[in-house]
């Protein structure tokens, strides 16, 4: 049983499924379903690295974000109505979460650098955390899409640009998105992600590329790429398809641009 727990497959893929399978269905009824992304990915840092706030480096505030992010959007689901205010807002507040959680790392390289890859950061994640308030939140499937091609893309992505750890977490990511879109499949029926599913989602795709890109070799170029999945997610789909059909075609579109993304991350590697 040690060997198995251990295994990577099952670290940053297999046990964060199995945990977040059991919250999207039990707490689906209360429209809470979407914490499954949070259950993935709290499974993940357990199993890889355990919980810990000191001392506070890059991943620790990216662990305590992660898990402050759906608390968040659960008190935006259940207190306010979505405006195009508030996705401004949340933007701004993901592009100011990525820079505090880099900056320390930032500050001891180049200007132009730091520059650079700070800015990456910042705008890559508010335009998904904007951009994923604004067209994705009230759609379970397109979501749960874009979750998971988010997940699987930057945890591939950031394997092959030489961080395993960062890989898990993204997977984790992934398979979180996906027992979320998976009920939806089966039952026939779109739930609503709203942002307790779509903040932690969008920001934490957004903070473990940048971390990828700060701390180990992804290019800025791919980071910035990483932000057209969730506007594939949004081509359209057959009339009158199935859910499933829905799940898989929207999944299928997230894929080709989180394959652009490994790939652009794979050639900058050698």
């Amino acid at each position: 049983m040690e060997s198995l727990l251990s295994n990577p497959a099952v670290q940053g893929g297999g046990a964060p499924f199995i945990a977040a399978l059991i919250v999207a269905v039990a707490l689906s009824r209360a429209r809470l379903g979407g914490l499954a992304v949070l259950a993935a990915f709290a499974t993940a840092v357990w199993f890889v690295a355990g919980f810990g706030v000191t001392p506070l480096t890059a991943t620790r505030k990216i662990f305590l974000l992660g898990l402050a992010a759906p608390v968040l959007g659960a008190l935006i689901d259940f207190a306010f109505r979505p405006t195009r205010l508030g996705a401004w807002a949340l933007a701004l507040a993901a592009a100011a979460a990525a820079l505090w959680t880099f900056w320390p790392v930032l500050a001891q390289r180049g200007a132009a650098q730091a520059l650079l890859l700070g800015g990456t950061a910042a705008v890559t994640a508010a335009w998904l955390v904007g951009f994923s308030q604004a067209k994705l939140a009230s759609d379970g499937i397109r979501a749960g899409a874009a979750g998971l091609a988010l997940g699987v893309g930057v945890g591939a992505a950031a394997i092959l640009a030489a961080s395993l750890t960062y890989g898990l977490y993204g997977i984790a990511l992934g398979a979180g998105s996906g027992a979320f879109l998976l009920p939806q499949m089966i039952a026939g029926k779109k739930t609503q992600a709203g942002m307790t599913f779509m903040l932690p989602a969008a920001l934490l795709a957004g903070l473990l590329a940048a971390g990828t890109m700060v701390l180990a070799e992804m290019p800025w170029y791919a980071v910035l790429a990483l932000g057209l999945v969730p506007v594939a997610v949004r081509l359209p789909l057959p009339a009158g398809a199935p859910v499933w059909l829905q799940a898989v075609l929207s999944s299928l579109y997230g894929f080709i641009v989180a394959a652009g993304v490994c790939a652009l991350a794979w050639h900058a590697g050698g």
